[in-house]
């Protein structure tokens, strides 16, 4: 694609499977006039358990795919890839693809938001195994605010739990109790808690009740929006290739009336999906 004209067309988002959905959501509703075209591997999914090359190789043909769809920009609105892909992505392909395009992530404007919220300087996390393992928050907290703690808890059943639309049910607030119970003690001195999985808003109301009232619960939705709407602004020359025409298109690599059913669990309204082949 290198040398070619630029494309216009629409804001990529990309994740392995569902939860990017709620970040999408969130920016549709601060950003509603322009073009979406939303992309979930979820014949491939879930990343998490997966090794850096393979999430790596995955995240790369699906942002591919976007650009072959003329998306000037694409969200990767998942966390195992922003971790695992993203910096890989920017730094070695993009320049051959297309230099004139851009891939953002989840990470990084979620961090730099949790520096605003918190008085003790200690963060939690709860996030699936893999975020957990990869050490991804604790690294990049780390790195933007060195005089931070960082403790985290896996959260295995919190996933399934969304996508069986088991959100508020006795056995979520069961595992939503005990999860939140073994964050705060690890550390009594957290003051605010993220959300490291983008199902977890799903769960939001449940895990409020059970973290102490002292403490924020921080949901990546608004954060990557708002960060999203700060990029545009002080990009003119990627947002004026962002079409505007308020549409919406979504596809999956697996089955789409499975994606369709699932999807409106995490939007709230019913959708139509195609399938698509990396």
């Amino acid at each position: 694609m290198n040398g070619k004209l630029p494309f216009n067309g629409p804001i990529g988002v990309f994740d392995s499977g569902y939860g990017g959905l709620t970040i999408l959501r969130q920016i549709r509703k601060l950003l509603p006039d322009y073009d979406y075209l939303y992309l979930g591997d979820n014949a491939r999914a879930p990343y998490g358990p997966r090794s850096f090359d393979v999430v790596y190789r995955f995240t790369l043909e699906a942002v591919r795919h976007l650009f072959s769809q003329g998306c000037p920009l694409v969200i990767l609105a998942c966390n195992t890839a922003s971790a695992k892909a993203l910096r890989s992505i920017q730094q070695n392909d993009l320049p051959d693809i297309d230099p004139s395009r851009r891939v953002l992530g989840v990470i990084r404007p979620t961090v730099e938001k949790i520096g605003e919220l918190t008085h003790s300087g200690v963060i939690g996390v709860l996030g699936t195994n893999g975020t957990v393992r990869s050490r991804s928050y604790d690294l990049e907290i780390s790195k933007l605010y060195p005089d931070f703690t960082t403790v985290s808890q896996a959260c295995p059943m919190l996933v399934p739990i969304v996508e069986n639309d088991e959100s508020d049910s006795e056995g979520a607030d069961f595992f939503v109790r005990k999860y939140v119970s073994a964050l705060m003690g690890k550390d009594p001195r957290v003051d605010t808690v993220l959300l490291a999985c983008t199902h977890y808003p799903l769960l939001y109301d449940n895990i409020r009740r059970h973290v102490p009232e002292s403490a924020s619960v921080i949901t990546q939705g608004d954060i990557v929006a708002e960060s999203l709407a700060d990029y545009l602004r002080r990009h003119p020359e990627i947002e004026s290739r962002c079409t505007r025409n308020a549409s919406c298109t979504f596809s999956t690599t697996e089955n789409p009336d499975d994606f369709t059913r699932l999807a409106a669990i995490f939007l709230g309204h019913s959708i139509e999906a195609v399938r698509v082949t990396l």
